[in-house]
């Protein structure tokens, strides 16, 4: 439950009537949703405060007029609806709101229930507020599972890192973990992108942009180390003053065998985390594979890493479980039953059909689910304008990836390393290897998700879906505008 309070400053009665919303009036009818539900209650005048305490819970609204609740608390009519409440004055005659910071409404008011606060002892309001209600404001978020007060950050878990190729050997640190998966790409050169992860073992490589089959190339990553990693002399990965970006994600550690599946994988998994890796070897039918998490993943990229075949995508967004995406193409999604059997996953292991891209050979997955607070996997729908769409996350973005899947466009990422300042225009296709994109201010990243700032068909053409995948730099909870 929620509280806040506002003090009608020279109020007048006339109210504009909206029909998604309940309005008190000052003669003391409540309009619910565009009709009168209750009437010949209090009623409001000059300098009285009103106070609204919101259930987000049971989706109702109880309305307080000096401190005593007025009628009976109404429930939305359309309960799929987010709560709305709305008090209205006449355009000269304006309200103030108190959140929990003023109970003076900025010296207007002198007396009152001293330092009123609420159920968590939060604010200063001029009356008590209702048993168990609470201000709001983000020190009542919930606490998120990795958080600044548990000695936590989400850097603890992905961190982007810069660095620049010395074409030679070096040792790249300040990730503050040791990575399992390393996703690279040189910025100012046309080179492929490189992933590497800790059940396949340093040096082997695979590029989200490519078909090709795992294999093992000793001058590129060539160990993974407590605080980063170190490389050898390839261009793709180090080449001689190249600017380059490196993200990396701490996965579970050296894998251990999951047979939670008909097939037994090799996993690291971490649950805190929402990601793991899987490796497996399909046996050509239709089966299922664990994946070590304990939430089903709402977003998973598997790459047969012995023969040349795309990368396919999983997305909880798309369609349906029939559908897939390709990472390693611009294509929108396709529907086939054999890559994911037609089969969402479940808490404990995921679906494949008898398609080669995801079964009868050997394979590498990599698996996701939203952790409040640290991560999302979402979809939006683009608005084509550059007073974008908003894209709520629950958190300040570190990372964004995102891909129209009804369309034929380019995958995109966004990260807050490369361009640290809003509005954000540098950019890099996972499925190209081109250099580092400019030019076109696209994103804002906000204290609490992102929105974008062009119609750019990658990322927000008008009524084109996308779906998105994002990793954070800071709760919502602790986190300010950049």
């Amino acid at each position: 439950m929620n509280t806040l309070s506002s003090i009608s400053y020279y109020f007048t009665g006339n109210i504009v009537l909206a029909t998604d919303m309940i309005h008190y009036y000052s003669s003391g009818t409540i309009y619910n949703e565009g009709s009168s539900s209750q009437s010949s209650l209090t009623t409001v005048g000059d300098k009285d405060i009103i106070g609204m305490l919101i259930d987000t819970d049971a989706k109702t609204v109880q309305f307080y007029v000096n401190g005593t609740a007025s009628g009976t608390a109404e429930t939305m009519a359309n309960t799929t609806d987010p709560v709305a409440a709305q008090l209205h004055g006449h355009n000269s005659r304006p309200f103030m709101f108190n959140f929990g910071t003023d109970s003076s409404f900025a010296n207007r008011k002198t007396s009152g229930s001293a330092n009123a606060t609420d159920a968590n002892g939060i604010g200063d309001f001029y009356y008590t507020p209702p048993t168990g209600a609470k201000a709001i404001c983000s020190e009542n978020l919930p606490e998120p599972s990795i958080s600044p007060v548990n000695g936590e950050q989400p850097a603890d878990y992905f961190n982007t890192v810069l660095y620049t190729g010395n074409g030679s050997t070096q040792s790249i640190t300040g990730v503050g973990f040791q990575p399992e998966w390393v996703w690279l790409k040189s910025r100012t050169s046309v080179y492929d992108h490189t992933v590497y992860d800790v059940i396949r073992g340093a040096t082997y490589k695979i590029a989200p942009n490519d078909e090709y089959a795992s294999s093992a190339d000793a001058d590129t990553l060539t160990s993974f180390d407590s605080d980063g990693f170190s490389l050898g002399d390839d261009v793709k990965t180090n080449a001689s003053s190249g600017s380059m970006v490196s993200w990396n994600w701490l996965a579970g550690g050296s894998a251990v065998s999951n047979t939670d599946g008909d097939i037994t994988s090799s996993v690291s998994a971490n649950t805190k985390a929402g990601f793991s890796i899987a490796k497996y070897t399909g046996d050509g039918t239709a089966t299922t594979i664990g994946h070590g998490l304990d939430s089903a993943p709402e977003m998973y990229m598997i790459k047969n890493i012995s023969s040349t075949d795309n990368w396919v995508v999983y997305h909880k967004d798309l369609t349906s479980a029939s559908y897939y995406l390709t990472l390693d193409t611009t294509n929108a999604e396709v529907s086939n039953n054999v890559v994911f059997n037609g089969t969402d996953p479940t808490s404990t292991v995921f679906s494949v059909g008898t398609s080669r891209s995801t079964n009868g050979d050997n394979y590498i997955a990599y698996c996701f689910h939203s952790v409040p607070g640290y991560s999302k996997v979402g979809s939006h729908k683009g608005n084509g304008s550059t007073n974008g769409v908003f894209v709520h996350c629950g958190f300040r973005p570190a990372w964004v990836m995102v891909k129209s899947y009804d369309n034929t466009r380019n995958w995109t990422v966004f990260d807050s390393k490369r361009t640290p300042n809003n509005e954000m225009d540098g950019h890099l296709h996972p499925n190209a290897s081109v250099a580092e994109q400019t030019g076109a201010e696209e994103i804002d990243f906000l204290s609490n998700g992102f929105k974008f700032r062009s119609g750019d068909a990658d990322s927000n053409y008008s009524n084109f879906d996308y779906i998105y995948l994002a990793f954070a730099e800071q709760p919502f909870k602790y986190s300010n505008a950049r």
